[in-house]
């Protein structure tokens, strides 16, 4: 049986000749392996020194051990040589894994050194500060869920189409909302590749132009809207254990007397019917519905 540091080695090889790891991610650090396989720091040294050894990782400075481009990449040997994003990479990438977890507030230029395993002021050879961080972490999120190189479907399912893709992209990042202005856009070639989506479908539906850019920002603040409570409900959930089940029926008690004292016969008639329940996802679908129905009966007028 081979040793447990070529062990350790051979499994994150794997994760990156599968793609789980892509080049300029970062891989897991010495403290991520102690604790994920429960071995020593020098075990976890070696692993690391072994993927080196095989090509397959180098260490940026400042920055700490990342998925080497492959052979055929044309990437350069030497870390100077390595371009701007695939530097910053695992800074962003390991931004936004504590935004996931933790919510926004979490994301420190000293926390992402701590998670990498340097100094925090070496960060600042790549990345300006945390609002220029930001902008990465928006630009990269929006890249998670890209739209099909073909157009398939009607004008209809396109457009619901880029909206569920970009809900999609809110729901896995949850601090996104709140990076974003709709009045002071900021937006990156990711970002864009929903706005042209949009715009191509709409152009061809005999809308004058500035009707296709309002249709197209209704869209586009419908599903940013909806995603506003997603970051406030992880930071709550992180906070306090209480999960959003665990609350309603907290408060459950108080908001049935409330809504069935008798001044709120509409509400009582609609809150307390028992098949009625708050699902955010269904909210979303129903919601996108709604406002494909009105462009729908615009094109119908036009």
């Amino acid at each position: 049986m081979n040793p447990p540091y070529l062990r350790i080695a051979e499994a994150l090889r794997e994760r990156i000749l599968s793609g789980s790891l892509r080049p300029g991610q970062p891989v897991p650090s010495t403290r991520r392996i102690v604790a994920e396989w429960g071995v020593a720091m020098a075990t976890a040294t070696k692993a690391l020194a072994e993927l080196r050894n095989q090509g397959l990782v180098q260490v940026l400075p400042g920055v700490g051990t990342v998925v080497a481009e492959r052979p055929d990449g044309g990437a350069g040997d030497d870390p100077v040589d390595t371009p701007v994003a695939q530097r910053q990479a695992p800074i962003v990438q390991c931004a936004m894994r504590i935004a996931d977890a933790e919510g926004l507030e979490a994301v420190s230029m000293r926390r992402i050194a701590a998670e990498l395993e340097v100094a925090p002021m070496s960060l600042y050879r790549h990345v300006a500060g945390k609002e220029d961080l930001l902008l990465l972490m928006r630009e990269a999120a929006f890249g998670d869920v890209p739209l099909p190189a073909v157009e398939e479907g009607s004008w209809r399912e396109q457009l619901e189409l880029a909206a569920t893709a970009l809900w999609s992209v809110y729901r896995r990042h949850p601090w996104l909302a709140r990076t974003l202005s709709l009045t002071r856009p900021h937006p990156g070639p990711n970002q864009l590749q929903y706005s042209e989506w949009n715009l191509r479908v709409l152009s061809g539906l005999g809308l004058d132009t500035r009707t296709v850019f309002l249709v197209h920002l209704t869209l586009f603040n419908l599903v940013h809207g909806s995603a506003a409570s997603l970051e406030a409900e992880v930071t709550e959930q992180t906070a306090t254990g209480v999960d959003p089940d665990r609350w309603m029926r907290r408060m459950n008690d108080r908001g049935v007397a409330l809504i069935g004292s008798g001044a709120y016969p509409f509400s009582a008639r609609i809150f307390l019917d028992p098949v009625v329940d708050f699902d955010l996802d269904e909210l979303f679908a129903s919601s996108l519905a709604t406002v494909l129905d009105g462009v729908e009966a615009r094109v119908a007028r036009s």
